[in-house]
C-alpha cells in the first residue's frame, strides 16, 4: 500500500500546480477569470467526490475495501489521461467532475489499513503510511513541472495517468485483505446509518475532530489553485511551473520528515492533544505569508506548514480507530473523507475568491486565522469533554 499511495500521490500532484497555467493556455482570459476558474476546477471533483466518500466507505465495512482501490485509481487515471486532451475550460471542467466519484484513493487506503492495525499503533502504522503519499506529493509537483516546462501540459497528462494504472497493478496483485474478526458485540455489531451518525453526534471531541478535517482542507487547498499565480507574482514568468512544483513540495518536504514521529507522538500523549497543538502552529505558520516578497521566503514557509501539519492525518484517523467500533469505521470514516472533500470544495473557491478581490496576501491571513480558530475549538473540546471527565474520576477514585 506505501507504493501505492506514492504513486497516486506523485501523478495527481503532478498536474496542481500547472493546472491554473493550462487553464490560461486555453484561451486570452483575464487574471480574475484564471483565478475564479482556477477554484472551480479544483472545487468540482470534491463535490462528486463528498457525496460518494461515505458510500463507498459503507460499501467497504460490508464487502472489502481491495477492489473499491482497484476502482478508484482506474477511474482516476481515465479522468486524468483524458484531461491531455481537454481543449476548453469546459471540458476540463466535467473531467473533473467525473474524476470525482472515483477519488478517494488515499482516504480508503488509510482506512483500509486502519481498520487492520491494533489500536495502540494506529499513530504511527497510518503515520508510516502518509509517507507514502507524502514522498510521491514532495516528487510529484517538481517532476511535474519539469515535465510541464519540457513536453507541454497536455503530455504531462498523459504520462501521469500510466503511474496511476500502475498502482491499480499494485493493490491487484501486491494486496491482500483480510477481514477482522473480534469477540465483542459491540465491534461486530451491523449498524445502520441513521446509527453511525447519532454514534459521531453523542461523540462531541469525534464530531469535532471529523469538523478539523473540513477546516483542515479549506486551509490546505485555499491557496493552492493559485499558487502557481503566486510565484508568477512574486518571481516572474521564467520556469515559472518549475517554481512552483518546488513551493509545492517544500510543504510535502516537512511533512515527510514529522508525520510518523508525531503519529508515534499521538500514540503515547493522546491523539487529540497533538492534533491541537499542531492547528496553533499550522495558523501561526501560516499568517507571515501575506508578507512574502520572494520565491524563497514562500519556499521556507512552505516547509514549515508541511513540518506542523506533518501529524494532522495519521492522529485524526488513529483517533477514529480508538473511538469508532470495527463495523462502522469505514463509513465513519468515509464521513471524514466527505468532510475533507467538502474543505477541499470551500477551500479553492474562497482562496480563488479573495485572491482575485483582495489579493494574494489576503489569503494567508485569512487561512491563518481559520486554522487558529481551529486550535482553539479543539483545546476547548479536549478540556470539556477529556480532560474534565478524567480528572473527576481521578478525583472520585481518590475519595473512595
Amino acid at each position: 500500500m506505501w507504493f501505492a499511495n506514492f504513486f497516486i500521490s506523485g501523478s495527481m500532484t503532478m498536474v496542481l500546480p500547472f493546472i491554473s497555467l493550462y487553464i490560461e493556455s486555453m484561451g486570452n482570459f483575464s487574471d480574475s477569470y484564471v483565478q475564479n476558474w482556477s477554484g472551480w476546477i479544483f472545487a468540482i471533483t470534491f463535490v462528486t467526490a463528498f457525496i460518494f466518500s461515505p458510500i463507498w466507505g459503507r460499501i467497504g465495512d460490508k464487502y472489502g475495501r481491495k477492489n473499491i482501490l482497484i476502482f478508484s485509481a482506474i477511474g482516476i487515471g481515465l479522468s486524468i489521461f483524458l484531461m491531455g486532451f481537454a481543449t476548453t475550460v469546459w471540458q476540463l471542467f466535467f473531467l473533473r467532475f467525473i474524476m470525482g466519484i472515483a477519488t478517494g484513493f488515499i482516504p480508503m487506503s488509510q482506512a483500509f489499513i486502519s481498520t487492520q492495525t491494533p489500536k495502540n499503533i494506529a499513530g504511527r502504522v497510518l503515520g508510516t503510511l502518509q509517507t507514502g503519499s507524502i514522498t510521491g506529493a514532495l516528487m510529484g509537483p517538481l517532476l511535474g513541472g519539469t515535465l510541464a516546462d519540457t513536453f507541454g501540459f497536455a503530455s504531462t497528462f498523459k504520462w501521469v495517468s500510466v503511474t496511476i494504472f500502475l498502482s491499480a497493478l499494485i493493490v491487484l496483485f501486491g494486496v491482500k485483505e483480510i477481514r477482522l474478526h473480534v469477540d465483542d458485540e459491540k465491534e461486530n455489531k451491523l449498524y445502520t446509518s441513521k446509527q453511525v451518525i447519532h454514534h459521531i453526534v453523542a461523540n462531541p471531541i469525534l464530531l469535532a475532530v471529523l469538523l478539523m478535517s473540513t477546516l483542515v482542507q479549506i486551509a490546505h487547498f485555499s491557496i493552492q489553485p493559485i499558487l502557481s499565480l503566486f510565484v508568477a507574482d512574486i518571481h516572474g514568468p521564467v520556469n515559472v511551473a518549475f517554481f512552483s512544483g518546488v513551493a509545492f513540495s517544500a510543504a510535502g518536504l516537512g511533512n515527510l520528515l514529522m508525520s510518523r514521529r508525531l503519529g508515534r507522538l499521538g500514540d503515547k500523549v493522546g491523539y487529540i492533544k497533538v492534533m491541537t497543538t499542531l492547528l496553533f502552529m499550522a495558523g501561526i505558520v501560516y499568517l507571515p505569508g501575506a508578507l512574502v516578497t520572494n520565491i524563497w521566503q514562500l519556499v521556507i514557509l512552505r516547509f514549515l506548514l508541511g513540518i506542523s501539519i506533518g501529524g494532522i492525518i495519521p492522529v485524526r484517523i488513529a483517533y477514529i480507530r480508538q473511538t469508532a467500533p470495527l463495523s462502522m469505521q469505514g463509513e465513519v470514516l468515509g464521513y471524514n473523507t466527505s468532510l475533507r472533500f467538502l474543505g477541499n470544495i470551500i477551500g479553492p473557491v474562497l482562496g480563488g475568491a479573495i485572491a482575485g478581490f483582495f489579493g494574494f496576501s489576503a489569503v494567508f491571513v485569512v487561512t491563518g486565522v481559520l486554522l487558529l480558530t481551529g486550535g482553539i475549538t479543539m483545546l476547548v473540546c479536549w478540556y470539556k469533554y477529556e480532560y474534565n471527565h478524567s480528572h473527576s474520576r481521578s478525583l472520585s477514585t481518590r475519595k473512595s
